[in-house]
């Protein structure tokens, strides 16, 4: 009974970890660009009271044996990178990306993180950053005295001015796609960064062949937390957390029992 009552224990530990993802994914569910993430378990090292193919007599072994399972421990919370809903802002300098692309971000150590947020906005300079006030990479810097920006769907930024009918350059937006998405570190802040899972960023411009997509001017992508989905696992959580409960209870009753045994 020992056994049950760790193993019972193990799965109610996996489970609060179930739940602590499902409410951060909820508390981001209208997050720009927000990814959700899906809890995955595996089970626990276990006890060989008779091991499978062992021999049961000179001639036979045993076809199945018998194994006591030790519980559950949660693995990985994988990244779903489905695109999440567009929507259309009265921002220029909104983006968002139909594709696997990433915008690249140059953090204030000077490192570079990745995004897929594209609520952005000009900075005291003319830079283009995002709500933190980090520049996008490479850097794009619209003049003060620029009357409209056109951001084409190959990350060619122009801009015009007043008295001039002529567009003129203000840089080039590169995307960045990775072999493994999934592998990215989540270091907040809607920012993440490789990792040996994840491989180096392949760079590119919007619209190239390595899958980086194309941009949308004027929109942003929102998360692809699916809320009814959340409340499902939700449940399916609470259920199982109450199940791993009752068995911990039927152990102390079955205990309970054995210590009231009169001899």
């Amino acid at each position: 009974m020992m056994r049950a009552l760790f193993s019972a224990a193990s799965g109610m530990n996996a489970q609060q970890t179930n739940v602590d993802n499902i409410a951060n994914n909820l508390a981001n569910a209208s997050t720009n660009g927000f990814k959700a993430r899906r809890a995955a378990f595996q089970d626990l090292m276990y006890q060989n009271v008779t091991a499978p193919g062992s021999s049961a007599s000179t001639q036979t072994n045993f076809p199945t044996g018998l194994q006591i399972g030790l519980g559950t421990r949660a693995a990985s919370n994988d990244v779903t990178f489905t695109e999440g809903n567009l929507v259309e802002t009265d921002n220029p300098y909104d983006l968002a990306i139909q594709g696997n692309g990433f915008f690249q971000i140059r953090m204030p150590n000077g490192e570079l993180a990745y995004t897929r947020a594209g609520n952005f906005n000009l900075d005291k300079d003319g830079n283009v950053v995002t709500s933190d006030g980090n520049p996008i990479e490479p850097q794009i810097t619209i003049p003060a005295t620029a009357t409209s920006v056109q951001i084409a769907s190959d990350g060619t930024v122009t801009y015009t001015t007043s008295g001039q009918t002529a567009s003129q350059s203000a840089g080039q937006i590169q995307l960045a796609v990775f072999q493994n998405p999934a592998g990215l570190n989540s270091v907040g802040q809607n920012l993440l960064q490789p990792t040996d899972a994840s491989g180096q960023a392949q760079l590119g411009n919007p619209g190239g062949s390595e899958g980086q997509g194309t941009l949308l001017q004027g929109y942003t992508e929102q998360s692809n937390v699916s809320v009814v989905q959340e409340f499902i696992n939700l449940i399916v959580a609470q259920r199982g957390y109450e199940a791993n409960a009752k068995v911990v209870k039927a152990c102390d009753e079955m205990y309970q029992q054995v210590n009231n045994l009169k001899s």
